[in-house]
């Protein structure tokens, strides 16, 4: 059945940087209809576009910024994009999504989605305006911090444009060097601003253009009462009122009494409550937003800067052992500045401290002690792997690192798929947190999957019509986990690709915010696209068997689906959670299930005939550029 697409656009911009000409395509109408925008146009790019046996630092990789289809339209936060490319952390499907403000002036200025190609001989950048994009020089810019970069990009361009720009991570090609929305949105995940870096480009400016160039809505009455509508519905949800107040880390003190937070890379899995969001709150001047934004969960905090989230507080906060709440917040602002995925950061550091500790590694590599709870410690690590200096050096090589830190099977490493955990939580306890990050399709992340209901004790009719089918409310168990991770999985690939922000989403946080219902509405009132809940649903499953497609390409099978060795082999120590790990057998077990819900083959890969049936679909892609 063909959907009616209306007239989302997907107006794409191909810049070759090695010899600097750009050309332009609208993206094929069918591949729209089945992949939608944001993260699913991304994936069926650098499917398409990805030469084999690629090196992610290399000039043949490519490096694609993607709007959602609801992007700017003025939807309940609709400030998303995606940044997509082969990872040089992990290796394998490398995609990061981030809110601000930048996805709504790219569209106003004519541009859904820039596709980087090949490698500008000195630094620029690349400005989007009146529906073009131009290559500039960045010669002045390379070598700034990010705030850096950003005030002197509104000095120049003005005060409306907004951008993306790397700090030094990403022009050191540090491998978990983020791209960075304003001061504090990151694109962080797996590395995409070492990707950046290596084509020599500093940032991406969307300055503005004519109002032809912009976004057209479909129905403008009935797309703003439809708005309205969901606003006051989404305004008088609990938890999106005390998202508004504390922001993400209100989930501390629950993962805390649970015993469930990662401690001195999680050796221990209880902290201090100096994190408590309360108290973090006391360090905050204002709740911010992103664009269109109902929740405002964004801190500025009185540090000079703008955080923590839930993540940061916890990876540069209790699993590097420091439990200052000033020194943790002011950790988060340096890690924002220089253009460091803070997930990887916090997982990398505590990782050499533990293999210091143990005496796997000594002052002969590290330069001197290298110990948990040391602030001063923290900053000098972060700053060293941000320019590459020293013990930094290898640091910055992230989970590559493993031989020259004498730990080759990453046996002390959280990691899975070469990329760490950013999931805050230690997942021995909550079964279907463990299954997420197996099997997400970027590495051990909890942004592709994660079932936060799992904690919330729901009632069995309501599990029943979330999943479809009855679920134990046991966190602990392992049956029917993979019921909870596919749906999970599912819904969330979606969001992303409408360019939606999960906070306001169906399962994220809540079982009675924003789902397919809604997003049909939404498509239909904003662009006249018809997409019944059953087709929405089908352009999720396409997205997560067309990055696994990815992965299977890239050599990734059953055997990478796993976790790091101590969630099978030492008990969490403390609180609710104590005594519990992950059961090999019984994970096995999940896997298999997990495996038959998706239809894939027992291996973990995708079927040739899905595989076929995808294949035509991406090929609708290599149309003229015009």
């Amino acid at each position: 059945m063909t959907v009616s697409i209306g007239n989302i656009r997907s107006r794409t911009a191909f810049v070759d940087l090695t010899s600097g000409s750009v050309t332009y395509e609208d993206t094929s109408p069918e591949v729209v209809e089945k992949f939608i925008g944001g993260r699913g146009l991304n994936a069926a790019y650098l499917y398409k576009l990805l030469p084999p046996d690629t090196d992610p630092l290399s000039p043949e990789n490519v490096l694609i910024v993607g709007t959602g289809a609801m992007s700017g339209t003025g939807a309940p936060n609709s400030s998303r994009f995606n940044v997509t490319a082969l990872s040089p952390e992990s290796g394998i499907f490398g995609d990061a999504n981030s809110g601000g403000f930048f996805a709504t002036k790219l569209r106003a200025s004519g541009i859904d989605r820039v596709i980087m190609l090949g490698k500008a001989d000195v630094p620029v950048i690349l400005k989007v305006e009146d529906g073009e994009v131009t290559i500039e020089d960045g010669g002045k810019y390379w070598g700034l911090d990010v705030n850096e970069t950003q005030n002197a990009i509104k000095g120049d361009h003005g005060p409306s444009s907004e951008a993306i720009c790397i700090g030094p991570a990403g022009e050191k090609l540090v491998r978990f060097a983020c791209v960075m929305s304003g001061v504090k949105n990151a694109a962080a995940r797996g590395g995409m601003g070492a990707v950046m870096g290596s084509k020599n480009v500093k940032a991406v400016v969307a300055a503005g253009g004519r109002i032809e160039d912009g976004l057209v809505i479909d129905d403008p009455d009935g797309f703003l009462t439809l708005c309205e509508e969901l606003k006051d519905y989404l305004q008088a949800s609990l938890i999106v009122k005390v998202l508004g107040h504390v922001g993400t880390p209100l989930l501390y003190e629950v993962s805390n009494h649970l015993g469930a937070i990662r401690t001195r890379n999680s050796q221990d899995s209880s902290f201090e409550d100096t994190l408590d969001a309360e108290i973090i709150h006391d360090h905050v001047s204002k709740m911010i937003s992103c664009h269109s934004c109902v929740v405002h969960c964004r801190h500025r905090n009185i540090h000079e800067g703008e955080g923590p989230e839930y993540t940061t507080i916890v990876l540069l906060g209790a699993n590097l052992g420091i439990a200052d709440t000033a020194e943790v917040i002011k950790l988060n602002n340096l890690a924002n500045r220089l253009g460091l995925d803070v997930s990887s950061t916090g997982g990398i550091l505590s990782w050499a401290m533990e293999l210091y500790e143990k005496g796997i590694i000594d002052d002969s590599l590290t330069g001197g002690p290298v110990k948990f709870g040391d602030y001063n410690l923290a900053v000098k690590l972060i700053e060293s792997v941000a320019n590459r200096e020293g013990f930094g050096d290898i640091l910055a090589e992230s989970s590559r690192a493993a031989e020259k830190l004498n730990d080759p099977k990453r046996d002390y490493l959280t990691a899975v798929k070469g990329l760490p955990q950013s999931d805050p939580h230690d997942v021995r306890y909550i079964k279907a947190f463990a299954l997420g990050i197996a099997t997400a399709s970027r590495g051990a992340d909890h942004l592709r999957s994660r079932p936060t209901l799992e904690v919330f004790d729901l009632p069995p009719e309501l599990l029943r019509d979330i999943y479809g089918q009855d679920v134990s409310r046991d966190p602990t168990e392992y049956d029917t986990k993979e019921v909870v991770v596919y749906t999970h999985e599912n819904i969330y690939s979606l969001i992303d690709a409408i360019g939606i922000c999960k906070f306001i989403c169906h399962g994220f946080n809540s079982p009675k915010l924003l789902k397919h219902e809604h997003f049909s509405k939404l498509l239909d009132k904003a662009f006249g696209a018809k997409y019944t809940e059953a087709e929405l649903r089908d352009v999720a499953l396409r997205i997560v068997d067309l990055e696994r497609m990815f992965n299977n390409r890239q050599g990734i099978r059953r055997k990478d689906d796993t976790l790091p060795r101590r969630y099978f082999d030492e008990p969490m120590p403390h609180g609710v959670a104590k005594g519990h790990k992950i059961d090999r057998d019984q994970f096995k077990g999940m896997l298999d299930r997990y495996y038959k819900i998706r239809q894939w083959n027992d291996d973990g890969t995708v079927t040739q005939e899905r595989i076929d049936e995808i294949d035509a679909m991406v090929d609708h892609l290599a149309g003229v550029r015009t």
